[in-house]
């Protein structure tokens, strides 16, 4: 006598399950280092397809609001249409599309440099990371170049891999964080040594760091004050990064 044995067991068992359809396994520890490939992969292939070989990197707080009475948010957006009118941006057939605005794609200054970029009818690029209290995308980043990351590593990596420039409206803890990063790139070398830096609203920068310490006591060189300078309008910084070797 034949006795059948089931194998629903088997079947049901998480081992059994196609690699790639297991999220279980794909959210798990031993593949963080997957997960990481993939979020430099996806967003590698957009921009790819969109012909974007460089961007003009624009860093600021997220709590500014239009109409703000320092003037910060019309000044980004006026800064993201010149930079996308003159830079390169607007290129057709997909490219090699030069210095696009790039924003870390929530509210506040990003928002107001996206759509800028948006106003001259350009693309732009909207790195959002994923947040305790979500953060959703702005309605001014281009739909197809609007990313999310769980990584801010990989966030980072993908500000920096393109970046031609790098302008910083004033801004919090995470806009000093991603201002050091940058220049501590610069400063070691593993950035392109013409990468320029403008700091918007010059009163702002210098009233919130002693800049000039740094180098008083040793921390930095002299020459490392050097690294950026600073702008008080939006033709001005434009201006200033065409002056500090930004190609166009």
């Amino acid at each position: 006598m034949t006795v059948t044995v089931s194998n629903k067991a088997q079947m049901a068992a998480s081992a059994y399950r196609l690699p790639a359809t297991d999220m279980d396994f794909l959210m798990g520890d031993t593949t963080r280092g997957l997960r990481f490939q993939l979020e430099y992969q996806k967003a590698e292939e957009h921009l790819r397809k969109w012909g974007v070989a460089t961007t003009v990197i624009v860093f600021g707080s997220a709590r500014v609001k239009e109409n703000d009475a320092n003037g910060w948010y019309a000044a980004a957006r006026e800064f993201a249409r010149i930079c996308s009118e003159e830079g390169g941006a607007k290129i057709a057939d997909n490219g090699p599309r030069q210095n696009v605005v790039a924003t870390g794609g929530g509210p506040g200054i990003m928002e107001a440099a996206n759509r800028g970029a948006h106003d001259a009818g350009a693309p732009s690029i909207g790195f959002n990371i994923t947040l305790p209290m979500e953060q959703e995308p702005n309605a001014y980043s281009t739909p197809d170049l609007t990313f999310r990351f769980h990584y801010f590593a990989m966030r980072k990596m993908h500000f920096a891999i393109r970046a031609s420039a790098l302008v910083v409206f004033p801004g919090g803890f995470g806009t000093m964080d991603e201002l050091f990063e940058i220049l501590t790139l610069r400063q070691t070398g593993k950035m392109d040594d013409e990468l320029p830096v403008v700091l918007y609203d010059s009163k702002f920068w210098k009233s919130l760091i002693n800049f000039p310490h740094f180098a008083e006591t040793g921390m930095v060189s002299k020459a490392d004050l050097d690294l950026f300078g600073f702008a008080d309008s939006p033709r001005a910084a434009w201006d200033l990064l065409l002056q500090r070797g930004l190609k166009v």
